[in-house]
């Protein structure tokens, strides 16, 4: 970590992170992502935390958002990139809060979209990826639920559902943000869904991640239900507009 020669101005670039109750977490993400990249901006998008995880992470040095109720995390998203976009950030990067999300990858993923990728999406499911601590069950759902995206929307990605990615501000125009229904962790995938749509590059970047150690996951059987009536849903979309798939 500290490592910050090979991109030296990130003044055009923004971290959105969506929150919840994450006072455990965020002060150590945020002191993490400046150990990288000391003048990264940090913009923390929270839903009312009665843990106190707004002011937290206005006194590790982040801007904060603060929306009325827990609206989900795809409306914090949305929100967040808005924001980003219309404070003149050109890479918006977006990542979670519960440390699963090692800063140290900001670095190669900020390095791709400067290279020309539209997105860099930090993958679990290519060679030097991989996920640490997780239950059986979570893998199996995760590495399958990824499978199921991937061959019924043709989206010849890997990681269709990572939460860490790097996009291009022209990029996050071009698959009209705002438009964006899905909540919950489906929103991953409608966004890679619209890049693979609108053909922009996507390229994928080998991460290691690590289950939470603090605070409680946000994930369900709700929102996994969500994400796969969402993948059948997009799959049916794209045949009734006649699209072929990108396999």
């Amino acid at each position: 970590m500290g490592v910050t020669n090979e991109i030296v101005d990130v003044t055009d670039v923004r971290v959105v992170i969506p929150t919840y109750d994450e006072a455990e977490n965020i002060g150590m993400l945020i002191q993490r992502i400046h150990e990288v990249l000391p003048n990264l901006g940090v913009l923390v998008v929270d839903d009312s935390s009665p843990d106190g995880t707004a002011d937290v992470a206005r006194g590790a040095g982040a801007e904060v958002i603060e929306r009325n109720g827990k609206n989900g995390l795809g409306a914090a998203y949305r929100a967040g990139f808005a924001h980003a976009l219309a404070s003149g950030a050109e890479i918006v990067v977006q990542m979670d809060a519960d440390l699963s999300h090692d800063p140290r990858y900001l670095i190669e993923l900020l390095s791709a979209v400067r290279a020309g990728a539209d997105a860099a999406i930090g993958s679990r499911y290519v060679p030097g990826g991989g996920c640490v601590d997780w239950p059986p069950l979570r893998r199996f759902l995760s590495r399958w639920g990824n499978r199921y995206a991937a061959g019924m929307l043709g989206l010849a990605v890997n990681d269709a559902t990572s939460g860490y990615r790097a996009y291009s501000a022209s990029i996050l125009r071009r698959v009209d943000v705002p438009t964006v229904l899905a909540e919950g962790y489906g929103f991953q995938v409608e966004m890679t869904h619209r890049l693979v749509r609108c053909g922009g590059r996507v390229v994928e970047v080998p991460i290691i991640f690590r289950d939470r150690e603090r605070g409680e996951s946000k994930l369900s059987y709700r929102i996994i239900g969500e994400a796969f009536r969402l993948v059948t849903s997009l799959a049916f979309d794209d045949l009734r507009r006649g699209r072929r798939r990108q396999l």
